[in-house]
């Protein structure tokens, strides 16, 4: 198939230093003063909610999925309040990315994938992604052209064509991308593909493999992969959500509680390791999204039995 992605002052006068002045000046009011209180560091989710995904837009509002039932929570980073913006349909929300149309594309395991309009709430779109079972729509990234969606029981991509002004493609539209090259799929029901992010330079994707801990680029117009180069660093064992700001790569470790940080090359053939993020209130982080210079991580407590009262956060740590 073709590739989804695109290979990637006058003088002042009077007039403009007062409109300079009076914007500084606004912007100094919108400033919290010293004594407001601090963003929250830990945001509490509904009992039961059973997290696992997270997105965050230009605005300070988290969106984060249910595994329970797919139901969508909107979190205030500044405050930590926060409601249900749209009720799920009783299949998981796994992987989330937000559009700048205010359109969440939400990864739904067996499912499928969704996508949900988060002023109104309204399900836009449904599709079913996978030609074989079983299936596990783990995670999803935007480009310019296309969402992608990983398969964490199937060694293949799948893409949701965007068109012109990022048009939704029809219930037929799914492309299914086949992974070949370096790519080993790991049978019996391991978790192969699950975190993406795009490159540096937006050329390709990269894809955590979590059972063998490794990191693979893929080439979208051919499905070949290729092992990242990350040098000495560990394996990235148990390896869940991928973000990538400028060269940074963040890596959750979700059973080690961890977040490990790698330099990219901009074509993100090679990394190196920088340091590894702890918190203490990590309870098993699976993915990441950043704001203001935090990144904020859904505790989703695979180690704790889920029950309707069970209690679960998002905690933010310094970037």
């Amino acid at each position: 198939m073709p590739p989804l992605h695109r290979p990637f002052a006058p003088h002042p006068t009077r007039r403009r230093l007062l409109t300079v002045a009076a914007a500084t000046a606004a912007a100094a009011a919108l400033a919290a003063p010293a004594d407001a209180a601090p963003w929250p560091t830990t945001i509490p989710l509904p009992n039961g909610w059973q997290p696992e995904g997270i997105a965050i837009g230009a605005g300070p509002y988290a969106y984060l999925g249910s595994l329970a039932d797919g139901s969508v929570y909107r979190a205030d980073l500044r405050t930590g309040a926060g409601r249900i913006i749209a009720t799920g349909p009783g299949t998981p929300a796994v992987g989330l990315e937000l559009d700048g149309r205010g359109r969440l594309f939400i990864a739904g395991r067996q499912a499928g994938a969704r996508v949900v309009d988060v002023r109104s709430g309204a399900t836009l779109a449904s599709y079913p992604l996978a030609a074989t079972t079983p299936s596990f729509a783990n995670d999803v990234v935007l480009t310019e052209r296309a969402a992608w969606f990983t398969d964490s029981y199937q060694p293949v991509l799948y893409a949701l064509p965007l068109g012109p002004n990022g048009v939704l493609p029809g219930p037929d539209g799914v492309v299914r991308l086949p992974l070949a090259g370096d790519w080993a799929q790991t049978p019996g029901g391991a978790v192969n593909a699950n975190g993406i992010a795009r490159t540096p330079d937006g050329s390709a994707l990269l894809v955590v493999q979590s059972g063998v801990g490794l990191l693979h680029r893929i080439d979208t117009a051919t499905g070949r992969t290729g092992t990242v180069d990350l040098g000495d660093a560990a394996p990235l064992t148990n390896g869940d959500g991928l973000l990538v700001t400028g060269r940074t790569l963040y890596v959750v470790q979700n059973r080690q509680n961890a977040i490990d940080v790698f330099r990219l090359a901009p074509d993100g053939r090679s990394g190196a390791f920088r340091r590894r993020i702890t918190a203490p209130g990590f309870d098993v982080p699976t993915t990441v999204a950043a704001h203001g210079g935090r990144l904020y991580l859904p505790n989703a407590r695979f180690t704790t039995p889920p029950a309707p009262d069970t209690p679960y956060s998002v905690t933010a740590v310094d970037a």
